[in-house]
């Protein structure tokens, strides 16, 4: 007789001692005497069992030790410092609450379920010939399709009064930042007073920031997590974007997009002021001694990590529109390229439009 596969003869093994338990079982059940040799069976499915629900209760006990420890941690985009963080954490709260009103009743009627209808209940309906309900359809459907509703007519709203592109709306006039992301820094210019800082943005709260962005040559996201909307950064492309701060801080900005081994070290501080403090940093912008050069900007743009905050009191007129039109290491910019293009194009049908034609010809 040929001998049963392993894995065959270990899942005989399981049914049958499977089998033997549920026996044994009975037996207890039925007039709680059990044979001597079954005694050591049931001792050990106890202790089994004990084991488990006491490594359930240490592990409840060590989680509640160190849940209090969490109250040490910050959540930046649920404690905005900004009209966009507060408006996109309200919309944050709407969608959780309406996932909530068909998350919750699932996992209640789960737990409702599977105790009115156990083994044991005799009085629970059995009904294995039921196939439909018409109010289960109607509640199945309806409900989704509401929120569904909702969350289009929120979407379709946000996305209009939290465009980017849409500045926002102040008695004080705005701050104009323009962006530069190089690896692995953040380069900030201020056209309207001159000046330039690296891995540091300052700014005047209670005051709108216009930012334009573009990046050197990597792909990569700008992100103040504390004051809301995330923006690419693409070389030879400008994005834009408007934020403001309601509260005096430091918050923490980073780069939200891979962008290669210095990505994770890829932070700067956005640093919200007073109107008095704000005048002060730039006195000491201005007071530094470097200025920011076609030449000094491609030393800058080499590749470096955990770059120290540098100030710039002087920066190179033409220096964001070089970065984005790719044209700072001496080449032919990019909307330069595209003029001639358009020039020559231009040229080319008024000339094809002064040419006589073949009927001028035969006269």
């Amino acid at each position: 007789m040929r001998a049963p596969k392993p894995g065959r003869a270990c899942w005989q093994r399981t049914k049958r001692r499977k089998k033997l338990y549920n026996n044994l079982i009975r037996i207890r059940e039925r007039d709680g005497i059990c044979p001597a040799w079954t005694r050591s069976v049931f001792d050990y499915f106890k202790r089994a069992q004990a084991g488990v629900w006491l490594r359930r209760t240490r592990n409840l006990a060590l989680l509640g030790a160190v849940a209090p420890l969490l109250g040490g941690c910050h959540y930046a985009l649920l404690d905005p410092a900004g009209p966009i963080g507060r408006d996109e954490l309200n919309i944050i709260y709407l969608a959780t609450g309406l996932m909530l009103l068909v998350v919750v009743p699932v996992i209640i009627l789960t737990l409702v379920f599977a105790w009115r209808y156990r083994a044991s209940n005799v009085a629970a309906d059995y009904r294995p010939d039921w196939a439909h309900s018409n109010r289960i359809e109607a509640v199945v459907w309806l409900v989704p399709c509401i929120i569904v509703a909702i969350l289009g007519y929120v979407t379709w709203t946000s996305s209009h009064t939290l465009d980017p592109y849409r500045p926002i709306a102040s008695a004080r006039k705005p701050i104009e930042v323009d962006v530069a992301s190089l690896n692995w820094k953040w380069l900030f210019i201020y056209p309207q007073l001159g000046i330039a800082s690296v891995n540091e943005l300052a700014f005047p709260v209670h005051t709108p920031v216009n930012f334009r962005l573009t990046s050197s040559r990597v792909m990569n996201a700008f992100f103040i997590p504390r004051l809301g909307s995330q923006i690419y950064t693409m070389a030879g492309m400008q994005t834009k974007l408007s934020l403001m701060a309601d509260r005096v801080g430091t918050y923490q900005g980073i780069s939200s997009n891979f962008s290669g081994d210095g990505f994770s070290k890829m932070r700067f501080a956005a640093r919200a002021m007073s109107a008095k403090d704000f005048k002060a940093w730039i006195r000491k912008v201005r007071a530094s001694h470097q200025s920011l050069t076609l030449a000094a900007y491609r030393k800058l743009e080499r590749p470096s990590e955990n770059v120290p905050v540098q100030h710039y009191a002087w920066v190179a007129p033409r220096l964001f529109h070089d970065i984005l039109n790719l044209c700072t290491d001496g080449q032919a910019c990019i909307d330069a390229q595209h003029l001639a293009r358009r020039m020559s194009a231009s040229g080319h049908r008024m000339a094809m439009a002064k040419r006589p034609s073949l009927s001028e010809h035969g006269s």
